[in-house]
């Protein structure tokens, strides 16, 4: 909260030196004679506080009392650009030790800050290093909150700077960006075609968008729209939409820039379906990758089959020890399970059910779709749609990759007659993590089945309801196993509604992935039988679910692996021909209605994004969370054949494909500059020439604004919030690549690649 400082304290004509001029704002020094050692007194201090030169420090005398903005020392006349990152860095000691409040705010009502951090001063000095990004234009000041302490004391500080953590409009990627942004991968010939360019001029730009012969086939003006805080730079956007041409080739010019070469009018999102739904094949535990259905580069031995040196899968018990103590208190069980097959999660040899479920559910629902609205001509019935070991066993390519994480679920389940059975474990990984690059079959470590959890159990419900309705009438005995098990599960979550999934210290081998709330999984299970079954039971436990009247989609993310009530409703909506018709009205609605939201922020975006970064930025897996939203206008526009929708999903895409600014697609082997060091183990050629890169159609986190490993930390200081994005292999917070990240992908290709 913003603190109202009375203003005779912030203008008082007691102070003991005059501000200096204004000082413009730059990549330079701010701070006039921030080591005190010049003469030049840029600080003032209120009144009752008396500021002294000691041996190169300012040494503030604060007398006992007050509240801490009654005894103020500061810096007047700073100049901070919007969106603009700085770092400010300064020694501090306080004798005797107390509280000392550092903010940079507006320098006047209502004193709204920029930056504000209270550090525990000691009388050995200690270092503050902050870096902050501007929230407004309006003259600024530097100030330190002295008061409201019992005793006097002397505050010192020395190295006061300022400086602008990078020049405004800069950023830090791996690639050289164009000023004119543009979806590197293509347009749709009949769809929005919008760029976006970096510069700070006032007035339109003229624009033309070029052939690949040169020829001018389209101009117009840009417009101005000014600083964009999440990019960090003033922007323009030039709208082509008219210009319903085909062919590869096209550059767009603007402000003297051109942008990357484009198609538009080209299959695009056919081949990415495809690459998308190869992409987990190559992420199968327990199989052998082989020429036969991938690229010789990805060639490897299966991973995880109890070969030597791997521990696991086929034999695999549960955690023990003061480790399982600490996280599970007194559960412990005596059996042990074969876990093998399924996907490896993501950078890891780790397998999660809640993770699983929704991810499996999702390339079965974009099946479920081409049913729905494909008339049978949809390529997602086909046996020979991906690149998989299966092709031409006459089941749908999507139901055999399914299939493959579905045994895995089901392995998951815990066996009658033990404690806690029918229940699911949350997980299984490795005892300790392991390095750099890591071929699955090269793992050493020891595996263990972590304890059961309610969220994972209702999703593993949910998931396995929805493969019994899809494999009906394909293969009616593995359909009867997964109905079976599914209300198994149900039952056993019903008895355990507590069990929860706990953090740990992180260094267990593996992901947390912990939910304290397994309402939103409940809703969900409950949604999938009743789908799958029609009984009325399961309707009415989803009608008691807090989640079933409330809105379930937010704008920073419509739903993920741990708030899955989204997805459950746009399941309903879909194919709730059996609701009774005033609550499918009330679905449909709250689908189109959270659709038109979502549009309704991407109108406002320059770059076109179907997000709103929340108040610390881009969330970790942002890309994931913008196409999760996409699948929201993807059903609004299944529900009401508004063409807004489907528009809507297309520019969606533009971010994702290089309308960014970094100029980067984020998909590996999509537009000129791609991601290819997604964070892995074994796509690690950054680290291991032998190795192969990420495979084409594998997606990047994604710009993240809590800078989590040790990659981000150092270079990514300062970063505008759409820039927090390095392409390395060590940058796990940003660049990681994911099971729920690339199941979202494949379901909006799949739906622009048969959507007209």
């Amino acid at each position: 909260m913003a603190l109202r400082l009375p203003a005779c304290l912030l203008f008082s004509t007691a102070i003991v030196a005059i501000a200096s001029p204004l000082l413009a704002a730059g990549p330079g020094e701010m701070v006039a004679d921030g080591g005190f050692s010049e003469g030049s007194d840029a600080f003032w201090a209120s009144d009752g506080v008396t500021a002294r030169r000691d041996d190169g420090r300012l040494c503030l005398t604060v007398p006992a009392g007050g509240e801490p903005w009654d005894r103020l020392a500061g810096m007047n006349g700073l100049r901070l650009t919007p969106g603009q990152s700085y770092r400010l860095g300064l020694s501090l000691s306080s004798r005797p030790a107390g509280p000392v409040t550092v903010r940079v705010q507006r320098d006047g009502e209502p004193y709204s800050a920029h930056a504000d951090e209270t550090i525990e001063a000691k009388p050995v000095a200690s270092t503050v290093d902050k870096t902050f990004r501007a929230v407004e234009r309006q003259p600024a000041q530097l100030l330190l909150q002295l008061g409201g302490q019992d005793l006097d004391r002397t505050v010192c500080i020395d190295d006061v700077s300022l400086t602008a953590a990078a020049p405004a409009g800069t950023v830090t990627t791996s690639t050289t960006a164009s000023a004119v942004l543009v979806n590197q991968s293509g347009y749709f010939r009949d769809g929005p075609k919008r760029a976006t360019i970096v510069s700070d001029a006032a007035e339109p730009l003229d624009f033309q968008l070029v052939d690949a012969d040169g020829a001018v086939v389209a101009e117009g003006r840009t417009r101005p729209v000014g600083l964009d805080p999440n990019a960090g730079v003033a922007v323009h956007v030039a709208d082509f939409s008219d210009a319903e041409v085909r062919g590869e080739g096209f550059r767009l010019t603007a402000g003297g820039a051109t942008s990357e070469t484009f198609p538009i009018g080209l299959a695009t999102y056919g081949r990415l379906r495809v690459d998308a739904l190869s992409w987990f094949t190559l992420q199968r535990s327990g199989i052998a990758i082989e020429p036969g259905f991938a690229d010789p580069a990805y060639q490897r031995a299966a991973g995880h089959l109890g070969l030597s040196p791997n521990e696991g899968d086929t034999d695999v018990g549960c955690l023990d020890g003061a480790v399982a103590r600490s996280l599970y208190g007194d559960w412990r069980c005596d059996y042990r399970l074969d876990v093998s097959g399924g996907w490896y999660d993501a950078g890891d040899h780790g397998k999660y059910v809640v993770t699983g479920a929704l991810s499996v559910a999702q390339l079965m629902s974009a099946y479920e779709r081409g049913i729905a609205h494909g008339g049978g001509a949809s390529p997602v019935v086909s046996d020979t749609l991906g690149r998989l070991p299966e092709n031409g066993n006459s089941v749908p390519d999507i139901l055999d990759e399914a299939r493959w994480e579905l045994e895995f679920l089901l392995k998951m389940q815990v066996p009658d007659g033990a404690p806690l059975a029918g229940m699911v474990h949350h997980k299984v990984h490795d005892t300790a993590w392991t390095g750099l690059p890591m071929l699955p079959a090269d793992d050493p470590k020891p595996r263990a089945l972590h304890r059961p959890s309610t969220a994972a159990t209702y999703g593993f419900a949910a998931a396995a309801a929805m493969g019994a309705r899809l494999f009906a009438d394909i293969d009616a005995d593995f359909a009867g196993r997964l109905r079976q098990a599914a209300l198994t599960a149900h039952a056993a979550a019903i008895a355990n509604p507590g069990l929860n999934a706990p953090s740990s210290d992180g260094m267990q081998g593996g992901g947390d992935y912990s939910d304290d709330n397994a309402g939103d999984e409940a809703y969900w299970a409950a949604t999938e039988l009743f789908l799958t079954t029609g009984e009325a039971g399961f309707l009415e436990e989803a009608k008691r679910s807090p989640f079933w009247g409330s809105a379930v989609f937010a704008p920073q993310g419509a739903y993920d692996w741990a708030n899955v009530a989204g997805f459950a409703r746009l399941q309903l909506a879909a194919h709730g021909e059996q609701l009774p018709a005033a609550d499918r009205r009330a679905v449909t609605a709250s689908v189109v209605s959270a659709a038109r939201a979502m549009i309704e922020v991407q109108d406002l975006d320059p770059f076109g994004q179907v997000y709103r970064p929340g108040a610390d930025g881009y969330s970790w897996g942002s890309n994931h969370a913008m196409l999760q939203n996409m699948t929201v206008l993807a059903a609004a526009y299944d529900l009401t054949g508004q063409a807004g929708y489907l528009a809507a999903v297309r520019e969606g895409m533009d971010y994702i494909l290089g309308r960014n600014i970094l100029g980067l697609s984020y998909i590996t082997g999509y537009g000129a500059h791609y991601s290819q060091n997604q964070h892995s183990r074994w796509y690690a050629r950054q680290l291991d020439d032998d190795l192969p890169p990420p495979p084409p159609g594998t997606l990047a986190g994604g710009p993240n604004g809590t800078l989590l490993d040790d990659v981000a930390k150092e270079k990514l200081q300062g970063c505008a919030p759409q820039a927090c994005y390095i392409d390395d292999i060590m940058s796990w917070g940003t660049n990681e690549m994911a099971i729920n990240w690339n199941a979202p992908l494949f379901a909006v290709a799949s739906f622009l690649a048969d959507a007209r």
